[in-house]
């Protein structure tokens, strides 16, 4: 008899959801899931404690591995070329962009979920201010009031994290 996984697939819906949004691609982030999840399987994982945490760090490193992969094809690709380093090619930029991006992420399930949906679909999904009111059934007032929480509480919570 094969061990039971713990709750991994409860978690793929949400791993595809976080994926789309830092690559802005969701074929990509359901290779990612995929990809993920075919290591999940294959490892020895039935004493992971925390699912959720472990494959989300299982997909950060995928995408960290392809991304170098990438980042080499295209140094050797582009040999002849003169060019100098920019801080998109930087691996550590990249890391830190990702961390970034898991800071947000956390400061923002931190608040409550209106402030979430209005972050969102204003910053990521580029609604207007009337077009979330309408949607929520609230007053631009108290969409605009939500937004500054929420800039606000980014604000303390990333202010660490600058370099």
């Amino acid at each position: 008899m094969r061990p039971r996984r713990p709750g991994f697939f409860e978690h793929y819906e949400e791993l595809i959801g976080t994926w789309t949004r830092r690559l802005r691609n969701r074929a990509q982030a359901e290779d990612l899931a995929h990809d993920t999840f075919v290591r999940v399987l294959e490892s020895d994982s039935a004493a992971v404690q925390q699912p959720r945490a472990y494959l989300h760090q299982t997909a950060r490193n995928i995408a960290v591995d392809g991304y170098r992969r990438e980042d080499r094809r295209g140094a050797l690709e582009s040999q002849d070329i003169d060019h100098t380093e920019s801080s998109s090619g930087d691996p550590e930029h990249y890391m830190h962009a990702i961390q970034l991006a898991d800071s947000i992420e956390r400061a923002l399930s931190e608040l409550p979920i209106n402030c979430r949906k209005i972050f969102v679909w204003q910053k990521i999904e580029g609604l207007t201010q009337a077009e979330i009111a309408e949607r929520l059934g609230l007053s631009k007032n108290m969409v605009e009031k939500y937004m500054i929480r929420t800039l606000r509480h980014l604000r303390d919570r990333l202010d660490g994290l600058q370099s």
